[in-house]
């Protein structure tokens, strides 16, 4: 018997998951999966973070489930690539997915074809997205801009001063605007060496 995990969303607190919990569980009681888990979010689709998804997603990497039932694709989405996301993520972590108003099955032939197209559809757009960021690092240094973290400049005579003077190092680091590993490393670099102190 396959574990079932049922996920809801409605999208305003007046609304109520029911109706499409009473569906799910018909539909778990029909194909005889057993249900070990619900999970539900009151929230708008648009809106990015959903604790139930998350819990969901989370559950199904550790395998407390082997399929999940939704009522229909976009409860479980915000957009499209969101769902791609999603989709490509549960078949690669073996869990089947089922939409009850879509009357989409993963476990079936024409599941696995959706789920061998939108794998390909999703890492054609890792790869697109990948490219334009290539793209646009090109484009910066061929017009002279740095790319990456800007090189930390200090003023080591200062520092080396600050230091003779007594200040403490969590001092020098806050006046110079860098942590204290960094005043320290200084410090190191620059510390005299046997040689010049015996000179």
């Amino acid at each position: 018997m396959k574990r079932a995990a049922l996920y809801t969303r409605v999208s305003t607190l007046d609304q109520h998951p029911e109706t499409q919990l009473l569906d799910l569980r018909q539909m778990a009681a029909q194909r005889g999966y057993e249900i070990v888990a619900e999970f539900t979010d009151k929230i708008s689709g648009t809106k990015a973070k959903r604790p139930g998804l998350d819990q969901m997603m989370t559950a199904a990497r550790r395998g407390r489930f082997d399929v999940v039932l939704v009522w229909a694709s976009d409860r479980i989405a915000r957009s499209v690539k969101h769902f791609l996301d999603v989709l490509d993520e549960l078949n690669r972590i073996g869990v089947e997915y089922v939409s009850f108003r879509e009357n989409i099955d993963t476990a079936g032939p024409l599941g696995r074809a959706i789920v061998v197209i939108i794998g390909a559809i999703a890492e054609l757009e890792r790869s697109l997205i990948v490219e334009r960021v290539r793209a646009g690092m090109r484009r910066a240094r061929l017009e002279g801009q740095h790319i990456g973290r800007q090189p930390l400049v200090l003023d080591c005579t200062a520092i080396q001063q600050d230091r003779r003077q007594g200040q403490s190092i969590r001092k020098i680091a806050k006046g110079h605007g860098v942590s204290t590993a960094t005043i320290q490393r200084v410090l190191r670099k620059h510390a005299p060496t046997t040689q010049e102190h015996a000179a």
